[in-house]
């Protein structure tokens, strides 16, 4: 207990039981937060204001009246209650508040060396360290900083046990900064232990909470046990991405595993769609290894083949390796029909079922309401009954967007350059749904008469909106182009947080086949439709597998794909039976 004396005065006297100064009638007592203050025994003798304190109030008003003194220099009315602001002030210049303060510093400059020091001082301090405390602490050591991994891996695992001494319950990020030195340690097993345990806190996994085991086995080439990872993943509910896939698909390369093989490829078919050039290697080592080469089904069933595609909605059919022999793989690009300049197959476009785009419709709706402000939601409302009335459009612009494009101020000429050339190409030879804020509409470059004129023939047409103050015209255009099933056309990648909470699913499928982009050069303005064919690994019925890598976009650069193919004949065996050896099915693998 910490005592200091408040602004100096002639009716400062010492007090006996402290030892410190104390004014009267009323003193300045620091009492930390945490842990709670514990009872106090003296003599009323001793200090008559503090005996004065104790005896009319509870212990806890008695608590906050000490500690906002303390902090504050201020004599608080005893039975006053602290406001939020009082209280986070005392929070924030307690022991506790000051020492988080000076770790979050630590963990931003990753300073190892400094927070294991305050750590030191507080223990000798007797300052009692709460979860968030231990938590920095765990995560600085779990880092692996250059020339402290030793020290990280000792101290880490040493205020771990201290942790647990001073029965502070741990979350997910307590187990995950464990399992990372683990991890370090090289023991992959205790680090899936602690994933483990982490079901008897009621807490659930993260899929970082799964790395340090699942790499750790898979370095190790301890295949079956990052499996078991992997099965605990899928039963726990968190979705592996690229890294974790990647990952599995490599122990499975290395030991000649074909099953997984087959498995890992088409899970990044549904993940990642197009792979990053580390995966790309990873399957460029598949199809030029000798287990690939031995592995396939020489005679297989077509009608069965064909039914797996139509059942998967085209571009695989999940039946297994066709053919066998050494496989052809090349770096490669496709023709702008979708056609591969090395093996001349032609990718097939992957259709979207209409289910889908009514649910995403629906969940992008409610998306909006619980993102905009009370105001801009009563305005997407409206714009949604506005859209019901003058849709549907055959094509919605982001009017910001290729107003700007590759523009220092805004253009209404270029947009109206791409407004004409939608209608041209339109089916129905009507005007594209503009959007635009209403600030576009009202001032700047608007108020030119051509302007003027040409905002008030859309308006005319029921072809423009103009999206109100407060509203991010994002979810309007996007929600217009997806309840309308018609092309979206902005040069907008959609990564940005907004986009990402659309989820990986079904909005990455849905941009590649609605979205259209423009090239300004100097020959002119060029609208770039969407491919005709499905940007993701495609599976051929011939056995030819062709995987998109993240290389090229399209636009300026082709995209880069890998190819894999061998000569096969394949023989229907619908009455006959297989005995060579094959891969089973992708439906009996998950």
């Amino acid at each position: 207990m910490l005592l200091r004396a408040g602004s100096l005065s002639p009716s400062l006297r010492p007090c006996p039981l402290f030892g410190f100064l104390t004014k009267t009638p009323s003193f300045f007592i620091h009492c930390p937060p945490f842990p709670p203050l514990p009872p106090l025994h003296f003599h009323h003798s001793l200090c008559p204001t503090l005996s004065f304190v104790s005896r009319k109030l509870p212990m806890n008003r008695f608590s906050q009246f000490c500690t906002f003194s303390a902090v504050t220099g201020k004599s608080s009315s005893p039975n006053a209650p602290l406001s939020n602001k009082e209280k986070k002030k005392v929070r924030r210049e307690s022991p506790q508040g000051v020492l988080l303060h000076k770790l979050g510093v630590c963990s931003k400059d990753r300073n190892l060396v400094e927070a294991l020091q305050l750590y030191d001082d507080a223990k000798v301090n007797n300052v009692r360290l709460a979860l968030e405390h231990y938590n920095m602490l765990l995560y600085l050591c779990s880092l692996g900083l250059e020339g402290f991994v030793e020290l990280g891996l000792e101290r880490g695992f040493e205020i771990y046990k201290r942790m647990r001494v001073d029965n502070i319950v741990p979350n997910e990020a307590t187990f995950t900064s464990v399992a990372r030195l683990a991890a370090a340690k090289e023991d992959p097993e205790m680090a899936f232990d602690l994933v483990k345990q982490m079901k008897s806190y009621g807490l659930l996994p993260k899929l970082r909470s799964y790395g340090p085991a699942l790499y750790g086995f898979c370095s190790r080439k301890m295949a079956d046990k990052a499996y078991e990872v992997d099965a605990h993943m899928v039963e726990s509910g968190v979705l592996a991405e690229e890294n974790e896939i990647r990952a599995l698909l490599k122990v499975s390369v290395d030991l000649g595993k074909e099953d997984k093989v087959y498995e890992m490829l088409h899970r990044l078919r549904v993940t990642a769609r197009q792979v990053a050039e580390e995966s790309a290697v990873v399957v460029e080592e598949w199809f030029g290894s000798t287990s690939a080469a031995e592995v396939g089904e020489e005679n297989w069933d077509v009608r069965k083949i064909k039914e797996g595609v139509v059942k998967g909605g085209g571009g695989w059919h999940g039946q297994g390796w066709l053919g066998k022999g050494k496989w052809k793989v090349v770096r490669t690009e496709m023709d702008e029909s979708g056609v591969c300049r090395s093996c001349r197959e032609k990718l097939v476009c992957i259709d979207i079922d209409p289910r889908e785009t009514a649910k995403f419709s629906i969940s992008l709706t409610k998306l909006a309401c619980e993102r905009e402000a009370k105001e801009a939601k009563a305005s997407f409302l409206q714009f949604q009954e506005w859209l019901q009335r003058h849709g549907p459009f055959d094509a919605v612009v982001d009017g910001a967007n290729i107003g700007l494009s590759n523009q220092q101020s805004f253009n209404f000429l270029q947009l109206n350059n791409v407004v004409n050339q939608l209608r041209d190409i339109s089916p129905s030879k009507k005007l594209p749904l503009v959007i635009l804020h209403r600030s576009r509409v009202i001032g700047g470059p608007a108020l030119h008469p051509r302007n003027k004129k040409l905002l008030e023939n859309w308006k005319k047409s029921g072809a423009l909106y103009a999206t109100p103050h407060g509203s991010n015209d994002d979810w309007y255009w996007l929600y217009a182009a997806v309840s309308c099933r018609s092309l979206l056309v902005t040069n907008d990648e959609m990564r940005d947080h907004l986009f990402q909470l659309l989820g990986t699913s079904f909005f990455p499928r849905w941009k590649e086949k609605h979205q259209v982009r423009i090239a300004v050069s100097r020959q002119g303005l060029k609208l770039h439709m969407p491919p005709p064919y499905s940007i993701v690994i495609q599976e051929a019925e011939q056995g030819s597998w062709h995987v998109p890598t993240v290389t090229g976009d399209d636009l300026e650069i082709p995209r880069q794909w890998l190819c894999a193919t061998r000569t096969v004949e394949p023989i229907n065996i619908s009455k006959a039976e297989n005995t060579s050896k094959a891969t089973k099915p992708l439906s009996q693998l998950f």
